[in-house]
């Protein structure tokens, strides 16, 4: 099978990325970490001409709207 191009010249990883890759592969998330994970995903998928939603509306719809 023919190779193909985007797999030709790959270059190798950087070392200090893979390290650190790896050293974080083993460190639990802390609740407050995954809720402001959960905001920042919020915030950047709302649309963004609106002059409505910021960071700080979003944190606090977050505390107003739970999940079951």
């Amino acid at each position: 099978m023919a190779d193909r191009k985007q797999f030709q010249n790959v270059t190798p990883p950087d070392p200090e990325l893979v390290r650190l890759l790896q050293a974080a592969r083993n460190k639990p998330v802390s609740e407050e970490e995954l809720h402001e994970q959960r905001i920042s995903f919020a915030f950047g998928n709302a649309p963004q001409n609106s002059e409505f939603i910021t960071k700080d509306s979003v944190r606090l719809a977050s505390k107003k709207i739970k999940l079951l």
